[in-house]
């Protein structure tokens, strides 16, 4: 993020910065990663809970993402119209009661109500930590600032998978998100300890720019997530509706697609009316700035769709405990974590395209890797190592490509950058979680069908007494006992068990296959990233005296000392 002060002047700045302001700032961006990073780890317990399949846990997850993405645009200019202080005071507060539902949830309804209401305050808390960021710090202070908000993101995962992990297994999964109330509060106490911003109550707030968006948003969100139940193409019997024989799933994702090609027409619109839009499109002017949210929006996919896979593999298909998963997935967390923090470290050496084509190439083998020694035992080493290589890769992506993001951009646009990162994580998060469930599932249910077509052993007369219009991933014991209610024979519920075990781990397989295709295209847009060192422009860039003054040279941001 540019500035215009001099050297001296920044150097005295960050000798008068106390870091207890960022620890706020941090802890309000962990409470957000925590929460979403505790639904897989309660995975298990919640099915057990409210008696639903994996899938109805995973919309918890797309409804927190959906409402964070479809809404963040609103947040950053209410940012800006009442004070990113006042504001996170205000949603931070909103979150923690919006916990307390969570934790004491009788139903699935009422963990889903939680986390769309945990989703609209993250709306206007995502854009706000970038705004108070720029409000307390200044230069190389900044950059470091931005990195530990990275590094926050990824720590609370870690930590998600640790508590959660440990509580999951020896008291339950509620204690966990309880958890959150206490550190919600504590957040709110040191709130008083960043440095206030005057709101600008001339900011207007463009409600049909806001219509337009979340509309798009949702739309797109909700038709990923119901691909499956509702189908593909021709409409499925749990289908609410269909047009002319076919799905409403693919239907509300072009048509969120073309409200989103509105709502970019509608903002334009406004801008050369000098009105203030939604979002400030110079945040995305330049080929490079959008090849960052494009390359932002695959990473962040990619790991939504591992989060999801991972978690649903131990404790559904294996039956083991939360704490198993934290134990398997504390690599991958650990090597995102220490990944966001460290590369920062090699702007000096290696330009942001040098470092998102290596990044996506790393993603591209792990996944590769994990699709060919993957089987039933995540605690192999040959998978931990996949783990591992994915993690480095992943962690540096996001770094960097925040990075780009926000020094892109003068302090003044400060809110719009967080609000545009918002909106591109999660909603990377929700259709990376959603299509993560359908293409599982998916291929699940393909691999049974063609496995028990002419298998001997299930005769048609034992298909028709079990529903083969809702395969879903369950444990071999859950399966059994539906297999005991029918007249199969113990031979035939053996066939069952196998046929399932095989039909699950190679849909494993194909998942992990089909999301390395999709880090090997991620390099495309990796290869429109900038080309230039920290300190040096880039050789297209306009001399100073002609540069829009609005504008600042994009560089990445420079090492911290």
């Amino acid at each position: 993020m540019s500035v215009g002060s001099s050297p001296q002047a920044a150097m005295r700045f960050e000798a008068q910065a106390s870091w207890v302001p960022m620890i706020a700032i941090a802890l309000g961006q962990s409470l957000m990663s925590f929460n979403v990073a505790s639904l897989p780890v309660a995975l298990s317990g919640m099915v057990e809970s409210f008696r639903v399949p994996p899938t109805t846990v995973a919309t918890g997850i797309v409804m927190y993402s959906m409402a964070v993405a479809g809404f963040v645009m609103l947040g950053a200019k209410l940012n800006q119209r009442f004070g990113a202080l006042q504001v996170f005071r205000i949603v931070i507060a909103v979150f923690g009661l919006a916990q307390v539902v969570m934790t004491f949830s009788l139903n699935a309804t009422m963990m889903l109500a939680a986390q769309a209401a945990c989703g609209a305050a993250g709306a206007a808390l995502v854009p706000s930590l970038v705004a108070l960021i720029a409000e307390n710090y200044r230069g190389t202070q900044q950059a470091t600032a931005l990195g530990a908000l990275g590094s926050a993101r990824a720590g609370a995962g870690v930590a998600a998978f640790i508590i959660g992990g440990v509580l999951g297994t020896y008291i339950g999964w509620r204690p966990a998100f309880g958890f959150l109330i206490a550190l919600s509060a504590l957040v709110f106490l040191l709130s008083f300890r960043l440095r206030p911003d005057a709101g600008r109550p001339d900011v207007r707030i463009d409600l049909v720019g806001v219509a337009l968006a979340a509309s798009a948003i949702i739309l797109i969100v909700f038709g990923f997530n119901n691909l499956n139940s509702w189908g593909l193409g021709v409409a499925q019997p749990a289908a609410p509706f269909n047009l002319f024989g076919f799905s409403p799933a693919p239907v509300l994702i072009v048509l969120g697609i073309i409200l989103g090609q509105a709502f970019l027409s509608w903002t334009r619109r406004r801008e050369r009316e000098r009105k203030t839009p939604l979002l400030a499109l110079a945040v995305i002017d330049s080929r490079k700035e959008r090849a960052a949210v494009y390359a932002l929006f695959a990473v962040v996919a990619l790991e939504a769709m591992l989060n999801f896979s991972v978690p649903l593999y131990i404790q559904i298909v294996q039956g083991r405990s939360p704490l198993a998963t934290a134990v398997a997935m504390m690599p991958f967390n650990l090597s995102v974590f220490f990944s966001a923090m460290l590369i920062v470290r090699f702007y000096s050496k290696l330009n942001p395209r040098q470092i998102g084509r290596f990044g996506f190439i790393l993603c591209t083998v792990a996944l590769l890797w994990l699709a060919y020694v993957v089987r039933n035992d995540w605690s192999e080493l040959p998978v931990l190592i996949g783990l591992v290589v994915f993690g480095i890769g992943q962690g540096s992506l996001v770094t960097l490509l925040f990075n780009v993001l926000v020094t892109s951009s003068p302090k003044e646009l400060a809110g719009d950058v967080g609000s545009l990162r918002g909106t591109t994580q999660n909603l990377a998060a929700a259709v990376g979680t959603a299509v993560a469930g359908a293409l599982l599932v998916g291929l699940l249910s393909a691999g049974i069908f063609r496995s028990i077509a002419e298998n001997p052993l299930l005769p048609p007369e034992i298909q028709s007494q079990v529903n083969l219009d809702s395969i879903n991933f369950v444990s071999n014991d859950r399966l059994r006992e539906a297999m005991a209610k029918t007249s199969a024979s113990p031979a035939q519920v053996d066939e069952a068990v196998r046929v399932n075990t095989e039909a699950r781990l190679r849909a494993l397989k194909m998942g992990l296959l089909i999301m390395a295709l999709v880090a090997l295209l991620s390099i495309i847009p990796a290869a429109w990233l900038p080309d230039y060192h920290p300190g040096d422009l880039p050789a297209d860039a306009p001399e100073p005296e002609a540069r829009d003054h609005r504008r600042a040279p994009m560089t990445p941001a420079p090492r911290p000392s």
